[in-house]
């Protein structure tokens, strides 16, 4: 019987990921293809803090997770209302990423967490780390410096957007971990506040950016039907709040190790399946960088368990 239930939960995780992998990748493929023709990336980012703020409260209720009344007022303007303002700068560049370079290459791009998390790390809490792990950024650094050369589709703007989202989800890295471990509150408990009041502090911003150059931009009804725009806006939204909750229940079901070799094949699925599907061009020295790079992060994660700093709920983004 034991034997039966280690078999189901086996199978049960594959399904899990293989579900996780197709929800990222078809998500990034529907951002991309949104974004063509309507580059408003901070639009997206509002939709899908919406869907975050709209879809958590039901599930958390079937879930039963309680609030957390106990976070006094000084803790939320000291790491909270922080923790969500970089949530929603880190989403807008990683949306200006994918929207000015390829999928393939802003993923390949965001391989570089490791070197940001290492980096920030010693910056901020002055953790040290061994000999082991600085030598396995090395393949990451070469990876991503390969691609970056042979990109036939380079923007420096979206190379910078890259690097800026990865470093802000890095820092959410940092503090995420302090936030859990000081409140104890429930990871989707943590998303769906920070999804919440990001969502409140930038709806006025919204408005007097995005807002009005929708409002006032002649040709958006041209480029396409405005009914196909709103169902790949709510898509996109939908999405990204679904692989959220699939990843969390992924790590509820594995070991930290185990689910962050997971989100490394994960970012390699969205890089195959974007470059079939989105059909970008791509040259043999430009796929071997991607590959290299994201080789780099699972030697990474092999090296450097137990981990100094890990947020459990980290790796590319999730809160």
């Amino acid at each position: 019987m034991a034997e039966e239930r280690g078999v189901w939960e086996i199978v049960r995780v594959v399904l899990l990921c293989v579900a996780w992998y197709l929800i990222s990748s078809g998500n990034n493929v529907v951002g991309k293809t949104l974004l063509n023709e309507f580059p408003y990336p901070m639009t997206v980012t509002m939709v899908q803090l919406v869907s975050i703020a709209t879809c958590s409260s039901p599930v958390l209720r079937w879930m039963k997770v309680r609030r957390r009344s106990d976070i006094s007022w000084s803790y939320y303007k000291r790491i909270i209302i922080p923790l969500a303002l970089g949530k929603f700068i880190a989403s807008v560049f990683s949306h200006v990423s994918i929207w000015r370079v390829p999928v393939s290459y802003a993923h390949t791009v965001k391989a570089t967490m490791p070197l940001f998390t290492v980096v920030l790390g010693r910056v901020l809490l002055q953790e040290k780390q061994t000999i082991k792990v600085y030598f396995s950024l090395v393949p990451i650094i070469c990876g991503v410096a390969i691609a970056t050369i042979t990109e036939l589709s380079f923007d420096m703007l979206g190379l910078i957007a890259a690097l800026m989202s990865t470093c802000g989800f890095s820092l959410q890295n940092i503090f995420s971990k302090k936030v859990l471990t000081d409140t104890g509150i429930h990871h989707l408990r943590l998303l769906h506040l920070l999804g919440c009041l990001a969502l409140f502090m930038f709806l006025p911003v919204w408005v007097f950016t995005d807002g009005l150059s929708i409002f006032q931009d002649e040709s958006l009804l041209v480029r396409r039907d405005p009914w196909e725009t709103l169902t790949l806006l709510l898509l996109d939204g939908g999405l990204n709040w679904l692989q959220n909750l699939v990843a969390f229940t992924i790590l509820h079901h594995v070991t930290p190790l185990t689910y962050a070799v997971a989100s490394a094949t994960k970012r390699i699925s969205i890089i195959t399946i974007s470059l079939l599907l989105l059909r970008n061009p791509v040259t043999m020295p430009n796929v071997v960088g991607m590959f290299m790079a994201i080789v780099g992060v699972l030697g990474y994660n092999k090296v450097n368990w137990p981990p100094q700093s890990y947020c459990p709920a980290h790796l590319d983004g999730l809160l």
